[in-house]
C-alpha cells in the first residue's frame, strides 16, 4: 500500500486516524501496531512472518544484551547483528553472490533460487540494528515490551521507505504522546505538500524518464540523454522527498516526531555537501554505525579515505544487489576521496556557481548510473551525454516535451531549492509549525484536490524506494 494510493487515502488513513483519536493511549498503540502490520501485509503478506521474526529476534537480542555481563556483551551484540545481516543478506544478496561466484568459478557453486525482495527490509533491519547498538553503548534503556519495540520497527508511516528513525529519537513517544491541534495541522500540511510532490511532479517525470531510459542507448541522442537524466533527477527527488514529507506528516498526526530527511540537496556546491543534505537519516546511520566505528577521520588520512570508500561501497550495496549499484557507490566514494584530498579546498576558493555546476553534473551523472536498466546501458548513456551523438531520428527531443511537461519542469526546477534560497520567507512558511494562514490553506486545499484528481484519473503511480 502506497501513501499515494486511493485505498490508503480514502479508507486506511481515515479509519486509523479517527480510531486513535477515540482510544486511550494504550489502545492507540495497539491500533497503530495492528494497522502497521496490516499496512505491511497488504503489499507482501508472506513476508509479514519474516518481519515479526526480525522484531522478536531483536527484542530477545536486546534483553540478552541488557542481561549480559561486560565480558559477554560484545559477543551477544555480535551474534544479534550477524543474525540481522544474515536475514538481510539472504533475501537481498543471495542471488547476487551466487551469480558472482558462478562467474568467477565458471559454474554454479550455490543452488539457484528465486527470492523475492521483502518490502522495506533494508529500512526496518537498519532501525532494529540501531536499537541493539545503542543499547550496547548504553545510550538507551532496554525495551521490555515486545509490542512497543514492534511498533518502533513496524510503524507504518516510516516502515517501507524511512526516514530511518533511531530508537532514541522516539523511545519516549512509544509510551506517552501528546497530540495538539497544532501537531494535527502541521501533520496535514506536511502530508499534503508531500502528496503533491509525489503525484503532481514525480509521477509526471517518471512517465517521461521511463520512456527515455526504456530506449536502446544507441537510439538516444546527446540532448535526449540529458533530458532523460533531468527527468529522473527531478523524479527521484520529488518522489523520495515527497514520501519523506508524507511520513513526517503522518508521524505528527499520531504523535511521533520523525527527523528530517532532505535539506534541498540540489543546492549543494560539493558532493560532500550533497550527501549531508540527501537522505540524511541514511547518511547519519552510516556515520554513526559504520564510519565512526571504522575510525572515522581519527586515524590519519589514508585510513580516512579507506573508511569513506567502504561507507559508500556499502551505501551502493544497500540500495541494490547488483554491479550497477556497486558502481554507483564506488563512483561517489571516488568523488568524496578526491574532495577530501584536494578538490574540496579548490571548490572553496572558486565562485559558488562553479561548485554548484560541478556538483550538479556529478549527481545528474550519478542518477544515470542509478536508473539505467543495467551498468552497461548506464555507461553507454553517460558516453552519449559527454560525447556529442546524433542518435535515432525516430526519437527527437520534442517527442518527449509538451506544454504541460515544460510547465512542470519550470515549477520543479524552481521549487527544488532555488526559489526557497532566493525567497527565505517561502522556505520558512513551508516548514513552519504555525497554523497555516488563509493563502497557505487555500494552496494546500488546491494541491490536495489536484492530487486526488490525478490519482483518480491515472493508474501510473510508481514509487522508487519501495524496492529497497
Amino acid at each position: 500500500m502506497l501513501f499515494s494510493s486511493l485505498v490508503f487515502l480514502w479508507f486506511f488513513l481515515p479509519v486509523v486516524f479517527l480510531g486513535c483519536r477515540l482510544l486511550p493511549p494504550r489502545g492507540q498503540n495497539a491500533l497503530l501496531l495492528c494497522a502497521s502490520l496490516l499496512f505491511y501485509a497488504w503489499g507482501g503478506p508472506r513476508y509479514l512472518v519474516l518481519m515479526l521474526f526480525s522484531i522478536t529476534l531483536n527484542y530477545l537480542g536486546g534483553l540478552a544484551i541488557a542481561a549480559a555481563g561486560q565480558r559477554w556483551r560484545p559477543l551477544v551484540l555480535g551474534v544479534a547483528l550477524c543474525a540481522n545481516l544474515l536475514l538481510l543478506g539472504y533475501f537481498k544478496y543471495y542471488t547476487f553472490v551466487a551469480d558472482a561466484l558462478a562467474a568467477v568459478a565458471g559454474g554454479p557453486l550455490l543452488p539457484a533460487r528465486e527470492i523475492a525482495l521483502p518490502i522495506g527490509i533494508s529500512f526496518y533491519t537498519f532501525q532494529a540494528m540501531s536499537y541493539l547498538i545503542d543499547l550496547y553503548r548504553q545510550k538507551i534503556a532496554v525495551q521490555r515490551s515486545w509490542p512497543r519495540l514492534a511498533l518502533y520497527v513496524a510503524l507504518f508511516p516510516q516502515l517501507i521507505a524511512g526516514p530511518i528513525v533511531q530508537y532514541n529519537q522516539v523511545a519516549g513517544q512509544l509510551g506517552t504522546r501528546t497530540i495538539t491541534p497544532a501537531d494535527t495541522a502541521y501533520g496535514i500540511k506536511r502530508f499534503l505538500y508531500g502528496l503533491a510532490k509525489k503525484v503532481v511532479l514525480a509521477n509526471a517525470f517518471a512517465a517521461k524518464a521511463d520512456e527515455i531510459f526504456g530506449l536502446a542507448p544507441a537510439a538516444v541522442s546527446t540532448p535526449l540523454a540529458w533530458l532523460g537524466a533531468l527527468y529522473y533527477t527531478l523524479q527521484i527527488y520529488y518522489d523520495f522527498s515527497g514520501y519523506s514529507d508524507m511520513a513526517i506528516g503522518l508521524g505528527r498526526l499520531f504523535g511521533f516526531h520523525f527527523p528530517e530527511n532532505f535539506n534541498y540537496p540540489y543546492l549543494s556546491c560539493s558532493v560532500s555537501e550533497f550527501w549531508r543534505r540527501w537522505h540524511m537519516t541514511l547518511s547519519g546511520w552510516f556515520r554513526d554505525y559504520l564510519y565512526i566505528p571504522l575510525g572515522g577521520n581519527r586515524k590519519g588520512m589514508p585510513r580516512t579515505l579507506l573508511n569513506l570508500f567502504i561507507v559508500f561501497l556499502v551505501t551502493g550495496l544497500w540500495h541494490g544487489a547488483n554491479w550497477q549499484f556497486v558502481a554507483w557507490g564506488v563512483y561517489y566514494g571516488i568523488l568524496l576521496i578526491l574532495e577530501r584530498l584536494f578538490l574540496g579546498k579548490l571548490l572553496q576558493k572558486l565562485p559558488r556557481a562553479v561548485g554548484w555546476l560541478y556538483t550538479a553534473a556529478c549527481f545528474v551523472c550519478g542518477w544515470v548510473i542509478f536508473r539505467a536498466p543495467g551498468l552497461n546501458a548506464g555507461v553507454a548513456l553517460l558516453r552519449r551525454m559527454l560525447l556529442p551523438t546524433p542518435g535515432s531520428v525516430a526519437y527527437p527531443v520534442l517527442r518527449y516535451l509538451d506544454a504541460r511537461t515544460l510547465l512542470l519542469l519550470a515549477v520543479a526546477l524552481l521549487l527544488c531549492g532555488p526559489l526557497q534560497a532566493l525567497w527565505p520567507r517561502l522556505r520558512r512558511a513551508l516548514y513552519s509549525e504555525a497554523t497555516p494562514g488563509p493563502a497557505q490553506t487555500a494552496a494546500l486545499l488546491g494541491l490536495g484536490f489536484a492530487s486526488m484528481m490525478l490519482l483518480v484519473s491515472s493508474t501510473y503511480n510508481p514509487f522508487i524506494y519501495f524496492r529497497f
